[in-house]
C-alpha cells in the first residue's frame, strides 16, 4: 500500500516537472531544468558508487577480510590449550558467524553472476518489467552488500575483543 502511494507520488511529480518543463513559464520552465540537472547529478553519482562498490566486491574485498578472520581463528585454536572454555565457545560462535557470512557472501556472487546472464524476454512490456525487476533486485543486492559489511566489521570488532581476552 505504501509502495503504491510513494510510486504515485514519484509519478505525480515527474508528471509536473514534465508538464512546466514543456508548457510552463519561463521560471517554471528553468526550475525543471535546475531539478532535472540536480536529478542526473545524483544518479551520477550514485552510479559511480555503484560501479566502485562493485569494482571492490569483486576484487575480494569481503573474501580477504573473511580469510584472515578464519587465519585468526586458526591461531587461536592452536592455541586452545592454554585459554580458557568461555574463550573456545566465543571462537566456535564467532566462526559460526563466519560461516554465515560467507555464505552469504556466495549467495551475492552467484546473483550478481547470474545478472551478467542476458534476458531472454523480447516483448516491449516485458523488457520494461524485467528492467524493473533487475533494477530492483541490483537494489537489494546493494544492501544486501552493505549488511554484509557491517556484519564483517562487527565480526571483526567481535574477534579482536576475544583476541586481546585471550591474551589475558
Amino acid at each position: 500500500m505504501i509502495r503504491s502511494l510513494v510510486k504515485l507520488a514519484l509519478l505525480l511529480v515527474a508528471a509536473i516537472l514534465v508538464y512546466n518543463y514543456l508548457f510552463g513559464t519561463s521560471q517554471e520552465k528553468e526550475n525543471s531544468r535546475k531539478v532535472f540537472g540536480q536529478l542526473r547529478e545524483v544518479v551520477v553519482s550514485v552510479t559511480d558508487l555503484v560501479k566502485a562498490e562493485k569494482e571492490k566486491f569483486d576484487a575480494g574485498k569481503y573474501d580477504v577480510a573473511l580469510k584472515k578472520l578464519g587465519n585468526a581463528y586458526k591461531a587461536v585454536r592452536e592455541q586452545a590449550q592454554y585459554v580458557d572454555d568461555k574463550v573456545i565457545k566465543r571462537l566456535d560462535d564467532l566462526e559460526t558467524r563466519k560461516s554465515a557470512l560467507e555464505q552469504e557472501l556466495e549467495s551475492i556472487d552467484r546473483e550478481d553472476h547470474e545478472d551478467l546472464v542476458p534476458q531472454t524476454s523480447t516483448l516491449g512490456k516485458g523488457v520494461a518489467k524485467g528492467t524493473d525487476t533487475q533494477s530492483a533486485k541490483s537494489a537489494d543486492r546493494q544492501q544486501r552488500k552493505e549488511a554484509l559489511q557491517r556484519e564483517i566489521d562487527s565480526l571483526i570488532r567481535d574477534t579482536d575483543q576475544l583476541m586481546q581476552d585471550a591474551q589475558q
